[in-house]
């Protein structure tokens, strides 16, 4: 019966507040808007039995499942945060710091033998220097002693032939002059006083000894000793003719390096057709000069030592290696007449003494063709023949570098009318300037004017 009566007194209720709010709708235009609140508000505050009921018998339902459910606690989740233990190196306020044990370490000298691998590369180096350096003082020293063992066994020779051996430039003269040291393996020698020529130059080429990398690379591409020498002839003591015998490797190298070779005689022939060994070649301009050069005795030298003869080359238009076109050089260059010679040193399973007392016969030879040069004289047909090619060569240098020489004076008479310009201009008197812009438009006019060629009639 209670719980009747307090149904009903809710059901009362809840319909007079229905009425007051609908009466309110037509008073109040913002009615439908307040209506949330007052419907929240009035379920918050009413203590209707209703609620109550629900509420008593959910706090039966909670005590009955709490003797088999446990709830868990929202924040033992966050227990492990609190763990001491769950972090390394994590200190609190409350507890003390925990300080790790001191370790002392011994300081023990290492031992390089035990490390030995560790320093391979640093042993390479020293080791590749220590040996180029003992390289380098050997090779020096040996190349040293050859010039000086091939200027003990020529010397008098040269003594008998030249007033002065070894001419250094200085002005006091020494006896005791020897090989110029040029580099480590360049040595030179000077000679002058002799009737015939103007000096003779002797130079030693000799193997880079002491460059390690020279030697490892003539491992693969063999090189020998040589000795170069140079007559330098006067003027009037040589004809005009190019010879040349060399060896078929060197023949080719020297054809088209040098420039009077490759000019006056570009052809190779054979050596077996002039009775000395096929291992030669043979270029000459005059065919009677080349049977000249190669007498008997000449003829002799080469046969006994081929293997010790390079080349022989006899020029009156020697001017050294050729040039390139496109130097601009627009005149003939300065040529000299010239014997020269080079040797090869025998010095492989002999020794030194022995190798140089090989090479006195071609030192002779030396001799025997400068006077022989001296003496020699072409005839007219062949003295015609030079002159003719030398004329044709001449002509043909012109020809090329016509267009140069024409566009150089062009620069020069323009340098000239510019100086003169500067000069009257510099002058302060107007009359000479007048005059001198009046002869530069006539000549202007006279260059702009057509070419008229004048025809020449004859009378009849």
């Amino acid at each position: 019966m209670r719980l009747c009566r307090h149904l009903l007194v809710l059901f009362l209720m809840y319909h007079l507040s229905l009425a007051s709010k609908y009466d309110d709708l037509f008073d109040n235009e913002f009615a439908e808007f307040e209506d949330f609140d007052a419907e929240e508000d009035v379920i918050s505050n009413e203590n209707s039995p209703e609620t109550d009921f629900k509420e008593s018998s959910q706090e039966n339902v909670q005590s009955d499942d709490e003797q088999d459910v446990v709830i868990d606690d929202d924040d033992s989740e966050f227990e492990h945060f609190q763990d001491v233990e769950e972090f390394e190196g994590f200190e609190t306020k409350d507890e003390k710091p925990v300080t790790e044990p001191k370790i002392t370490i011994t300081k023990v000298p290492i031992h390089f033998r035990a490390n030995w691998d560790s320093y391979w590369l640093e042993i390479l180096m020293v080791a590749g220097l220590v040996v180029y350096f003992i390289n380098f003082v050997t090779g020096k020293s040996k190349n040293t002693k050859i010039a000086n063992v091939w200027l003990q066994t020529h010397r008098q020779l040269l003594e008998d032939n030249f007033s002065l051996v070894g001419d250094d430039g200085a002005l006091e003269k020494n006896e005791n002059v020897g090989f110029i040291k040029e580099s480590e393996n360049v040595f030179t020698l000077w000679c002058s006083g002799r009737t015939c020529c103007e000096g003779m130059l002797v130079e030693l080429k000799l193997i880079k000894r002491q460059d390690l990398v020279a030697i490892l690379s003539g491992m693969m591409r063999p090189t020998l000793d040589q000795v170069h020498i140079k007559v330098t002839m006067n003027k009037e003591d040589m004809d005009n003719f190019v010879f040349c015998v060399a060896s078929k490797k060197t023949s080719l190298h020297l054809s088209k390096e040098m420039a009077d070779l490759s000019v006056y005689c570009p052809e190779r022939r054979p050596g077996d057709k002039h009775n000395i060994p096929a291992s030669f070649n043979v270029m000459s301009e005059i065919s009677e000069a080349t049977s000249a050069m190669l007498d008997s005795k000449v003829v002799a030298v080469l046969n006994k030592f081929t293997d010790l003869v390079d080349y022989i080359h006899f020029s009156d238009q020697y001017s050294g290696p050729k040039q390139q076109e496109d130097t601009g050089v627009l005149k003939l260059p300065d040529n000299q007449k010239v014997l020269m010679f080079g040797f090869n040193m025998p010095l492989k399973g002999v020794s030194l003494e022995e190798a140089m007392n090989q090479l006195k016969p071609l030192l002779i030879m030396v001799f025997y063709c400068m006077e022989k040069v001296k003496k020699y004289r072409l005839s007219k047909e062949g003295k015609a023949k030079a002159d003719k090619n030398r004329q044709r060569v001449e002509e043909a240098f012109l020809k090329s570098t016509h267009q140069a020489r024409a566009e150089a004076a062009a620069a020069r008479r323009e340098e000239r009318r510019r100086q003169e310009k500067e000069k009257v201009m510099a002058d302060e008197d107007p009359e000479r300037q007048r005059r001198w812009e009046e002869k530069e438009q006539k000549r202007q006019a006279k260059k702009r004017a057509p070419k008229m060629k004048q025809l020449k009639v004859k009378a009849l």
